[in-house]
């Protein structure tokens, strides 16, 4: 569990992040929750925002350097700020209605100024940014971005073509031709600047999430299963299924247990048992065994998975008496203090990854089978086990011979109770 909690902490680092402002603003009057309309929505706000600036800057380019002959023009870059910025109300009609009704404004106030003002003012470089309409339309629904393209296209050869030079409003080789054609100059480069940063700014941010939710699947993967394991699944394993010949298999259980929690508030039983598993998975961690499971209150590990059949036993027997040493100072359950009963058995077994959503590492054989009955045929208090796991462990721990026991479905098994002193 420690493990579990590490990995995840550090699958939650903090990764990029857009500025809190920009996310607020660009979020306004969204409704939606399909991420991918999110997602459009959020770029019609800001093409409609630097729309509503743009006009705005000419709006007082005008005020400072044109004649009163540009009235017409003044109302209407005062009428287009406020349109656009209403674009946001829109979305609650539909998905596209902000990013149809916002192409449209610009392409009918476009050409409106642009005959207004002539073509030697170049405010129809401004047309010039329909590619950004791909972040409003999505790149999946690329025909319906190439239909608005090319109606763009055909707005701004028309443009060209037709539009007065000096417009109808301004006489020719006015200084405010060579001024609004600078000013147009430097707003495009600006608005562009801003829609590729915003469009970077949400593609990283995707990526982080996308890399933190699959670090939280990492971690979740590497502290379920074993290491050797998981690092085969990360790997593209499609089936996991090993022979072990030689593999400890430990079961522990607390002895009264169900008879204790019979009458306590589920609560008190949930917390009690976590608090248990917490202390054991650390233990097992400490010592280098394999938790493979829980039931209910039976905790089930495993020494050797690697192929160090000794290594491993030797692991299994120190959890094993680290882990009574952990019973004694475990509190109360509803008043009563429960014993841990262990059993420990070594021998060959099966062991594999089983099931698709809810997939386990899980340990089978004549091993399993026997360390289950030296648990269950053992004593509160006391390590049972078999004399093929003494065998393997060595001769680094000490036993207490207590003699052959008839267990069901074994027969005469010669046992014995691993002691808690180690012989040095």
């Amino acid at each position: 569990m420690a493990r579990l909690r590490d990995l995840m902490r550090a699958a939650e680092r903090p990764g990029f992040a857009m500025p809190g402002w920009l996310e607020r603003i660009t979020s306004c009057g969204i409704v939606s929750d399909d991420p991918q309309v999110v997602r459009r929505q959020r770029f019609t706000n800001l093409g409609a925002y630097a729309a509503a600036a743009n006009a705005g800057s000419h709006l007082v380019i005008n005020a400072m350097n044109g004649p009163a002959s540009l009235m017409p023009v003044q109302f209407y870059n005062a009428a287009f700020v406020i349109a656009t910025l209403m674009v946001p109300l829109l979305h609650r009609f539909g998905p596209d209605v902000g990013a149809f009704c916002l192409v449209l404004l610009i392409l009918a106030g476009n050409t409106y100024v642009v005959w207004m003002l002539g073509t030697e003012s170049a405010l129809h470089v401004y047309l010039t940014l329909a590619g950004a309409m791909l972040f409003m339309f999505g790149v999946e629904r690329w025909r319906l971005f190439l239909g608005w393209f090319i109606l763009v296209a055909l707005v701004l050869g028309v443009t060209v073509v037709l539009a007065p030079e000096h417009g109808m409003l301004l006489g020719e080789d006015d200084p405010l031709h060579r001024l609004l054609s600078s000013h147009a100059m430097l707003n495009t480069i600006a608005i562009n600047a801003l829609l590729i940063f915003y469009a970077l700014s949400s593609l990283r941010q995707a990526e982080a999430g996308r890399e933190a939710e699959h670090a939280r699947s990492e971690a979740l993967l590497t502290a379920l299963m074993p290491h050797a394991v998981a690092a085969r699944l990360k790997a593209g394993a499609n089936r996991i299924a090993d022979r072990i010949d030689n593999l400890s298999v430990l079961f522990a259980d607390l002895a009264g247990f169900t008879s204790a929690a019979r009458n306590l508030p589920p609560e008190e039983v949930v917390a009690f048992l976590d608090a248990v598993v917490r202390r054991f998975d650390e233990l097992a961690e400490r010592h280098g065994v394999e938790k493979i499971k829980t039931i209910g209150d039976s905790y089930m590990a495993v020494g050797g998975l690697d192929g160090g059949a000794e290594a491993g036993a030797a692991a299994t027997a120190r959890f094993a008496l680290a882990l009574l040493d952990e019973a004694t100072r475990l509190p109360p359950l509803g008043g009563t203090r429960l014993a841990l009963r262990i059993g420990i058995h070594a021998g060959p077994a099966t062991a594999g990854v089983i099931g698709e959503t809810r997939f386990s590492y899980d340990v089978w054989g004549d091993a399993v089978n026997t360390a289950a009955r030296m648990e269950g045929y053992g004593e509160a208090g006391r390590i049972q086990v078999t004399p093929a796991f003494r065998a393997l462990a060595g001769e680094a721990f000490a036993y207490q011979m207590r003699g052959g026991i008839d267990m069901k479905g074994l027969g005469i098994v010669e046992t014995a109770f691993l002691s808690g002193n180690l012989v040095i």
